[in-house]
């Protein structure tokens, strides 16, 4: 079946993965309705509840610090044991003292679900944590707490690169992790195809990934590992101390998880956001649903079904695409959501599968000429993307002093996955679920179109159009003022009126969303963490953390120079 497996690191993690989670529960169908597009075997198991009931619940680990799981419990109501353990019960017979923390209360979304009741609308002072707008059920394997820290102590604050190195280290001797958290998962799966890791990457959870993953690449090999490293948003009045403290964080996570992640990509909400996009950057719950739904878009492809009932792509397909010359291994995540009432009755994304390959049909010197005009063309295609997810951490240290970044050459693109889905009335859905176009349809070997494509200069393109916009389900914070939602409001007007938008508002929106391989990562991020280390780290990390970033951001260079010819004299 292809597997795929999750593991969650932390709280930013586990806010994305849980409108990850309600995204997918959401595609699930019951008959007589016809069979889900989604492939939901990927990313969910069958299994047994205490009662011999059915259960169909995520192939996931999540991680969290001691109250970081909120009113979830590791055993919920389908492994529960009717009567619980009476006190007694175990081989002590003299006198017990239980000692129990007072219980986190459910939220009053939970308790209305509970009771069968139709629940209240949920807004940012309403959800305290993750699992208050989680809308899924998980095996109690897959909740992991970890007591040695606490949840927003600031006695032992969970924020430094070493301390969850140091962490995962500790825990690894004592139990080995991957042994009692992972493995069972692993075994579960007739042919797993990879892992998907979300983490934040700018406290210590950044160190805990990069030995997770370190592990998990010993382990198993080959296989496929994704992470999504997460930043956090700065707060309003943050010191620089803080702010240099995260960059640092952020520097070493990049340069140990890319060496050993199959796709590596780190994510932050910008600054500047479209005015479509009205949000509260102080709830969690609003900044984790738009990096979500970009990336759940953009992986959409991996979990569809095609006419034949084969998925359409996997993975590996996505990591061939993005990182043909083998060590670019760093991708960049852009996006952009539609009002799908604005959109043509067809799918109108910009590419034209007629002008791809067939060029190499010609001389290769005619081919290595026009790689400036599809450069041209990708541009073209990718200026409607107004979300740039890429990391800014870098940008806003690497010209406060010192050596200022130079970079002359235009951007030039290695890879490009894209996909584009929207919702399409059923009286114009004429073509079924999917519409695929992919520059490499013209070759029976795709390898070899990759290899030509490589040595003329030209990105590897992999375009997809799918039937099925991105749901805004009752858990999903209300940010999109689209015209026709209703006319834009303020937040706190929003707030207020949540009820009634939430019963008017548009099923689904329609997202573009690109992942790239590209030297603005080089020049964006690679280098401006460089900076960063060159200027506040110790002697150690001059030598080694720089210079490892420096041979990384090589990679983004390689094979391929500007019109001008000119070089960086930073590496």
């Amino acid at each position: 079946m292809h597997e795929i497996l999750t593991v969650q690191l932390g709280q930013r993690a586990n806010y994305l993965a849980t409108h990850f989670w309600n995204a997918q529960e959401s595609y699930h169908t019951f008959p007589p309705d016809p069979p889900s597009v989604v492939d939901h075997d990927l990313h969910f198991r069958p299994g047994i509840g205490a009662d011999g009931s059915e259960t169909y619940l995520p192939r996931t680990v999540i991680y969290d610090l001691k109250g970081g799981f909120g009113s979830l419990r590791k055993i919920n109501e389908l492994y529960e044991i009717e009567g619980g353990v009476k006190e007694g019960d175990g081989v002590w017979k003299g006198r017990q003292v239980i000692q129990t923390e007072p219980p986190i209360p459910p939220s009053p979304y939970h308790v209305a679900l509970s009771q069968g009741l139709s629940p209240p609308a949920l807004i940012p002072s309403t959800v305290r944590y993750w699992s208050d707008f989680s809308h899924t059920y998980f095996h109690p394997r897959s909740i992991v707490q970890l007591n040695d820290y606490a949840l927003n102590s600031s006695l032992q604050p969970f924020e430094r690169y070493e301390t969850g190195d140091e962490l995962f280290d500790s825990l690894d001797k004592e139990h080995d992790l991957l042994d009692r958290d992972l493995r069972l998962w692993a075994e579960e799966c007739d042919q797993m195809q990879g892992l998907q890791i979300f983490s934040g990457i700018d406290d210590a959870w950044g160190g805990f990934a990069a030995r997770y993953v370190e592990r998990i690449r010993d382990e198993y090999g080959k296989v496929g590992i994704w992470v999504w490293g997460i930043e956090g948003a700065p707060g309003a009045i943050e010191k620089n101390e803080k702010k240099l403290l995260r960059a640092m964080n952020i520097a070493r996570s990049v340069h140990d998880i890319s060496t050993r992640a199959s796709l590596f990509t780190p994510i932050s909400l910008p600054r500047v956001l479209p005015p479509y996009i009205s949000l509260d950057r102080g709830s969690s719950w609003h900044t984790s649903a738009v990096l979500s739904s970009a990336m759940e878009s953009l992986t959409t492809p991996s979990r569809l079904r095609n006419e034949g009932q084969n998925r359409l792509h996997s993975l590996f397909d996505f990591e061939a695409a993005l990182n043909s010359n083998g060590n670019q291994r760093i991708a960049r995540l852009q996006a952009s959501f539609v009002d799908p009432a604005t959109l043509e009755t067809d799918f109108d994304i910009q590419t034209d599968p007629s002008k791809g390959d067939h060029r190499f049909q010609n001389r290769f010197g005619e081919a290595q000429m026009r790689a400036i005009e599809e450069d041209e063309a990708l541009k073209e295609r990718n200026d409607g993307l107004d979300i740039d997810f890429l990391t800014e951490a870098p940008r806003l240290f690497a010209n406060t002093g010192g050596r200022t970044l130079k970079s002359f050459k235009p951007p030039h693109k290695f890879g490009d996955i894209s996909t584009f889905r929207r919702q399409l009335p059923e009286h114009q859905n004429t073509s079924g679920h999917l519409a695929h176009a992919s520059h490499q349809d013209d070759y029976d070997d795709v390898d070899l179109a990759r290899k030509r494509r490589r040595i003329a200069n030209l990105p590897h393109l992999l375009d997809t159009q799918v039937n099925l916009g991105y749901s805004l389900l009752p858990t999903f914070p209300a940010i999109f003022s689209f015209p026709s939602l209703q006319q834009r409001t303020s937040l706190f007007n929003r707030q207020c009126q949540q009820q009634s938008q939430t019963q008017d508002r548009p099923r689904s929106v329609a997202v573009k969303a690109s992942l790239s391989t590209t030297t603005e990562i080089k020049a964006k991020l690679l280098m401006g963490l460089r900076e960063v280390v060159l200027r506040v780290g110790s002697v150690e990390d001059r030598e080694g953390l720089a210079n490892g970033l420096g041979e990384i951001a090589e990679a983004y260079e390689e094979g391929w120079e500007g019109s001008d010819g000119s070089e960086d004299d930073d590496i």
